[in-house]
């Protein structure tokens, strides 16, 4: 199945002396409308980081998407319309505020089932299902909790770039539905998001693995400075 993959990176925040954004979300797949790269950072309230790492803490982001690393060029924002009670919803904004879509995030046994769910919808598009976690996978991990100290510390030597932890980490592939078709794909390994349906919005693609990648264990949006 052919898709784009959207990787995102960490980086250096200074370069020549200047400050630059640190996020990246690279595109495989340059051939159509998505550039090669976008620069992603969170946007802080009037609090700065304090306030942003408090609200952070029960589901809410805050993100800005530039062109470039020297934010000359605004490419789209993910904004919170609602935290509470295990679900969070979002929306992405286009550089004019234009609505690009909404992302719904409802955590496991909070929501809707024993899994985390995500719900993406593009206007005019499709609004897709997916959740984290196969349940196969989630109901073996469990079963070998216990285990779970010796085979990290195995898994740490023992795995490649990108995917350290291995076994030991939960499940946390997810494949989105819509209409009998998958048009998204976040797998674990590597931390990739693929777009499988030519219709996706690029910009809503890393806007979601932007937010997926916030709510992993080391995120991104969780420095302190």
């Amino acid at each position: 199945m052919s898709s784009n993959v959207l990787t995102m990176y960490g980086g250096p925040k200074r370069v020549d002396g200047q400050e630059r954004v640190a996020a990246m979300v690279s595109f495989s797949d340059v051939s159509g409308s998505a550039p090669s790269a976008v620069y992603v950072e969170r946007q802080l309230p009037p609090g700065g980081t304090s306030a942003y790492l408090a609200a952070r803490g029960g589901g809410t982001r805050s993100f800005a998407l530039w062109a470039d690393d020297q934010r000359r060029e605004p490419v789209a924002t993910v904004v919170t319309l609602s935290a509470g009670g295990g679900v969070a919803r979002f929306q992405v904004l286009g550089a004019r505020g234009e609505v690009i879509g909404t992302l719904v995030r409802e955590k496991a046994l909070r929501g809707r089932g024993l899994r985390t769910r995500w719900t993406v919808h593009q206007p005019g598009a499709f609004e897709a299902v997916g959740f984290k976690g196969r349940i196969v996978w989630w109901w073996m991990w469990w079963f070998l909790l216990p285990l779970m100290t010796l085979v990290l510390l195995i898994s740490v030597f023992d795995s490649v770039p990108g995917n350290e932890g291995g076994f030991a980490r939960a499940p946390r592939r997810i494949r989105w539905r819509a209409n009998g078709q998958v048009p998204l794909e976040f797998r674990s390994k590597g931390d990739k998001l693929h777009l499988h349906a030519p219709g996706v919005d690029w910009r809503l693609g890393a806007a979601l693995i932007a937010l997926l990648r916030s709510f992993h264990a080391g995120a991104w949006d969780s420095v302190k400075k």
